[in-house]
């Protein structure tokens, strides 16, 4: 089976070659420091730009094409987020941004998204060094993408990225900071860095990995068993984003930073890409479906390969009989941009946009599996 995680029991990619993620990002930051979440590590860079002002009324603006629980850290810092429209393209609505900005705006978000650069990232740094206010280059997605020379993260003032979702890791984020203020100024919270030792987080993924890896080896198997699970279940509820933001509260793993130390970085972008590539392929000639990104251009890493269509739902079912798992529309967008007129656009992307999985782990005769699996009828 195809899954959307990397296997943390797999023979992974390090080499003669391997490095390890710090090395490779301090050769693009001049600044950073590790974290058990991205949204963890916002809230210490925000944290910042409100000591440098800490009398007025502050608001964040951010893109409505977001995970609901992403502006937890701003509410958690008493700051008001405030959501912009997108385009299709995953521009911002540059018209409604300039709309929301007043003196009161502390800074605004812009999103790389699946791990490439977020559209009109010119045009909106340009906006907010008019408006003399702060800008975060939101990189959960990419954490090893480089764009002509420049690790996507690292365009702000300050900057996040997620480890988690390039990683067979429990969790792992990083905050880069470019802006001499927010260098002179950052205090690292008690949550941030490393653990000094193994706690049980860490001995309870590894034994997660192994029932999965385990499952996967039968066909079927995991299903069988998910659906043995939920017919035990009583009404599970879903987690609000405060509860979720909260589970997060931890710093970065010590399991994480000793897989993260590992890593050969060239070797995951460069398989990651070549399975991009594949799908990108592969769906050419299927009718209804259409990726976001149809290039992929030189030093992006990519997370997924994002594709939209009208029948989602009949889209994820015809890939699980081809074997592909864990597929799924993203993101949870929060109730205030949910059905709302304004942001019509960030919620029909939502339903429609489904997200396929290129991790390092998968092989890429595996999804050429799937394009074939697919022509049949």
């Amino acid at each position: 089976m195809i899954s959307e995680t990397p296997s943390l029991l797999a023979s992974s990619l390090p080499s003669r070659q391997s490095t390890g993620i710090e090395p490779f990002v301090d050769r693009y930051a001049r600044e950073f420091s590790f974290y058990g979440s991205g949204k963890l590590a916002l809230r210490d860079g925000l944290a910042v730009l409100v000591d440098a002002d800490p009398d007025r009324e502050q608001n964040v603006l951010v893109p409505a094409y977001l995970p609901d629980a992403v502006v937890e850290p701003i509410r958690e810092l008493e700051l008001e987020p405030r959501y912009y429209a997108v385009e299709r393209t995953l521009a911002p609505d540059f018209v409604d941004l300039e709309q929301r900005l007043d003196d009161d705006t502390l800074a605004v978000m812009s999103v790389n998204y699946f791990g490439f650069p977020q559209p009109g990232l010119d045009e909106l740094m340009a906006i907010v060094d008019d408006y003399g206010c702060y800008h975060i280059d939101d990189n959960a997605h990419a954490p090893l993408s480089v764009d002509r020379d420049t690790l996507l993260g690292t365009h702000g003032d300050l900057g996040i990225t997620s480890l988690w979702k390039l990683l067979p890791v429990p969790n792992g984020a990083v905050l880069y900071r470019t802006d001499d203020a927010v260098i002179d100024r950052y205090e690292p919270s008690p949550l941030a860095g490393v653990h000094d030792a193994f706690d049980g987080r860490d001995y309870q993924y590894v034994l997660k990995s192994v029932v999965r890896e385990a499952l996967d080896v039968v066909p079927g198997a995991r299903h069988s068993f998910e659906r043995l699970l939920a017919g035990r279940r009583r009404s599970p509820t879903v987690p609000t984003p405060r509860q979720r933001y909260e589970a997060w509260k931890t710093p970065m793993s010590k399991l994480s930073a000793f897989v993260a130390g590992g890593i050969d970085p060239v070797a995951i972008r460069r398989t990651r890409r070549a399975n991009f590539r594949t799908w990108v392929q592969l769906l050419d000639s299927h009718e209804g479906v259409d990726p976001v990104f149809t290039t992929l251009p030189e030093g992006i890493c990519p997370q997924v390969v994002p594709v939209r269509t009208d029948s989602p739902h009949e889209f994820i079912t015809e890939l699980e009989r081809c074997g592909v798992g864990d597929l799924h529309t993203w993101p949870r967008l929060s109730t205030a941009v949910r059905g709302k007129s304004e942001y019509e656009t960030a919620t029909r992307l939502s339903r429609e946009l489904v997200t396929l999985p290129v991790h390092q782990h998968i092989d890429t005769t595996a999804i050429e599996a799937v394009g074939e699996s697919l022509r049949r009828p």
